[in-house]
């Protein structure tokens, strides 16, 4: 029976929650809980989130109609993430789709699996609830976010430092280690892709400046 009390909260009342399918697997959504939609869910056996934009509870289905039955809530070894497999009286995504992963990851005819900002999202937050000795991506969440930033930070510069270089071999390579630890970032802060799709489908004109730079002398 999980305990409530013996989770591990951050500091703003939250922890996450990465909501599968029960019979599938499937990884469906991350969401966030606080004690009270994390309450609700457990008694009314439905899930319950709490919005970090709306700052309110919400409750999966209640517009919708596409509930999600808990058939079960277990807490990771830190007690700090939650993993709920559902049985969905409909789609997880907002956008009409099973998941909100919407990019398919299936083996082609030689076993090799294609590749997808998605994918690589869904792995690398696996890799913080599901800790494996030895990976990289599990020791920057281990050290925090100050390493994680500086990481960033380290990879921005050797992004600029190659593309001023006109190699665009390196440059290429040093654009996919910036994407992977600002992906990395992006897990610990609880930023979804679908946050940074929504954000970029809000911007309707790519040619305007959406931040003016100041200029000093």
């Amino acid at each position: 029976m999980l305990n409530i009390d013996e989770l591990k909260f951050d500091d703003n009342g939250l922890i996450p929650a990465i909501v599968t399918n029960a019979e599938t697997g499937k990884v469906l959504t991350l969401a966030y809980m606080n004690r009270e939609s994390l309450a609700i869910t457990l008694s009314r056996r439905l899930t319950c989130f709490y919005s970090r934009s709306r700052h309110c509870l919400w409750l999966k289905g209640e517009t919708s109609g596409n509930y999600q039955h808990v058939i079960s809530i277990t807490a990771d070894c830190d007690r700090d993430a939650l993993v709920v497999a559902v049985k969905p009286d409909g789609p997880a995504c907002h956008t009409g789709t099973e998941t909100c992963f919407t990019a398919p990851v299936l083996a082609d005819e030689e076993g090799k699996t294609p590749f997808s900002l998605d994918a690589l999202y869904a792995l690398i937050a696996g890799r913080k609830t599901e800790k494996k000795e030895g990976s990289y991506t599990t020791y920057l969440f281990e050290k925090g976010i100050d390493k994680i930033l500086k990481k960033v930070g380290e990879e921005s510069t050797e992004v600029i430092i190659a593309g001023k270089a006109g190699d665009k071999k390196e440059t290429v390579y040093e654009v996919a280690d910036l994407a992977y630890h600002v992906l990395v970032m992006m897990v610990e802060m609880g930023i979804t892709v679908e946050d940074v799709h929504r954000e970029l489908a809000g911007r309707h004109v790519i040619d305007k400046k959406v931040k003016q730079e100041k200029m000093t002398s």
